[in-house]
């Protein structure tokens, strides 16, 4: 939907690592169990040439903004690197009903003539996971962030649609998917934030050698949490799939000025005996300089870190089709909390960071970032629009080749005047290795 070329252990606290294999188990049982696929009458024989079944969501508008709702497969073209790839497979899903146009034989070997098969079928509704990143979300926000998933699930979870929970933290939680609404709703009221605030990230964090590292490893767990949610929901086709991403977002270096001026921190620095690039002696309060801070507190590294994930995660969600709506429940805010004791440009660089990676986590999936805005109910309604009317087109790679992982990806329409909104690229997964998140621990 949007250039995704644009951006480039500790176990889980509490219950949760029990409680994401329940969720991830949960999604394996939901697509198993999936209407059978009864097949027609035999049509003319087709020629696969890729055995990879590449799936994409699709939304088609007319000019006045209304959904498409007629398309058939000829009227789609797909090019993969350029190069044409013939519709396999076609889902239209519209007002919450399903109509199952075309279903793909097995893949097979290039050179076997399989039947193309039609059949009428009703599958349910959209999938929609909560996950809750409580770990960067501050405990005197409990109260809100609570109130605001509930509001959000009330919008967006219609009948028909399965509907699972996960947040983490010393309260981690995780409600397998579920028809039941009210169920993941009991659940919201046992979320508690345990996130830091501006002043516990600049007087307690633990510095080392490429920043504060319990930022990066709270980060990095919910990533992996994340990253383990796709996964699950990579087994489940033809179906709408979303996370509602609730968290304040992510910066693995803020307040680095304010940090270095901690006394005790800038005591130990200043007794250090640095050198410059020659290896000469240098003056010690050279270790104030902006330049030498910067490097020093790890900021080079901690944005090049960061982006690695953000890239590792939209490549996951790209391959598991599903779209991630991030949202910040604080709403809008203009000005840090008086007991917030820092100065407001810093603040204000602080709260750039953590919106742009929420920013990031959805333009790369197609999905909207409700960030930094109290104009929930507007943006809601939009996203109840995008998951409720659209298209599911499927086709198989007419490039075999496993090295050659990231491809672009264009979709267009036969007839004019139509805007359609699809995914620009994606991502095969790594072959003969787990799949592990750059960062702590990781590769």
């Amino acid at each position: 939907m949007r250039n995704l070329h644009a951006i480039r252990s500790r176990f889980m606290r509490g219950g949760l690592g029990i409680g994401l294999a329940v969720l991830v188990v949960g999604l394996a049982q939901a697509a198993e169990a999936q209407p059978e696929q009864a097949s027609g009458p035999p049509q003319a024989g087709t020629f696969r040439s890729g055995v990879t079944l590449i799936r994409t969501d699709v939304i088609v508008r007319d000019a006045n903004g209304a959904f498409v709702p007629d398309l058939t497969p000829a009227d789609f073209r797909i090019d993969e690197d350029g190069v044409p790839q013939e519709v396999a497979s076609l889902i239209l899903v519209h007002g919450g009903r399903v109509f199952n146009q075309l279903v793909p034989p097995p893949p097979v070997h290039e050179g076997i003539i399989l039947p193309e098969r039609r059949v009428q079928s009703q599958i349910p509704g959209r999938i929609i996971v909560f996950f809750v990143d409580a770990m960067h979300l501050e405990p005197e926000t409990t109260p809100r962030v609570r109130h605001f998933v509930k509001e959000v699930a009330d919008i967006l979870v219609h009948d028909g649609d399965l509907v699972g929970l996960i947040s983490n933290g010393s309260a981690g939680t995780a409600v397998d998917l579920t028809y039941d609404l009210g169920h993941v709703k009991s659940a919201v009221d046992g979320i508690v934030g345990n996130g830091m605030t501006p002043r516990d990230l600049i007087e307690n964090t633990q510095e080392g050698p490429d920043g504060p590292g319990e930022l990066r490893w709270r980060a990095h767990r919910a990533f992996l949490t994340v990253n383990n949610v796709l996964e699950g929901l990579a087994q489940i086709q033809d179906r709408r799939k979303v996370i509602i991403y609730v968290s304040s977002g992510y910066d693995l270096n803020p307040f680095a000025l304010q940090r270095l001026h901690r006394v005790p921190l800038r005591d130990e620095l200043l007794r250090e005996r640095p050198l410059d690039l020659a290896g000469e002696n240098v003056d010690p309060t050279e270790i104030l300089n902006p330049l030498n801070r910067i490097e020093r507190q790890g900021a080079v590294f901690a944005d090049g870190e960061l982006i690695a994930e953000l890239a590792e995660i939209t490549d996951t969600a790209t391959r598991a089709n599903t779209t991630l709506y991030t949202m910040d429940p604080r709403g809008l805010i203009s000005a840090p909390d008086i007991d917030y004791d820092v100065p407001i440009d810093a603040w204000r660089e602080y709260m750039m960071a953590a919106r742009s990676s929420l920013r990031t986590l959805a333009e790369l999936t197609g999905g909207i970032s409700i960030v930094n805005t109290n104009n929930f109910s507007e943006l809601l309604r939009q996203i109840d629009a995008e998951t409720s009317d659209y298209y599911v087109v499927g086709y198989y790679t007419s490039n075999p080749d496993p090295a050659h992982r990231r491809r672009a990806l264009r979709v267009t329409v036969a007839r004019d005047g139509l805007d359609v909104q699809a995914r620009d690229s994606y991502t095969l997964a790594r072959t003969g290795e787990p799949t592990v998140l750059p960062g702590p621990g990781g590769p």
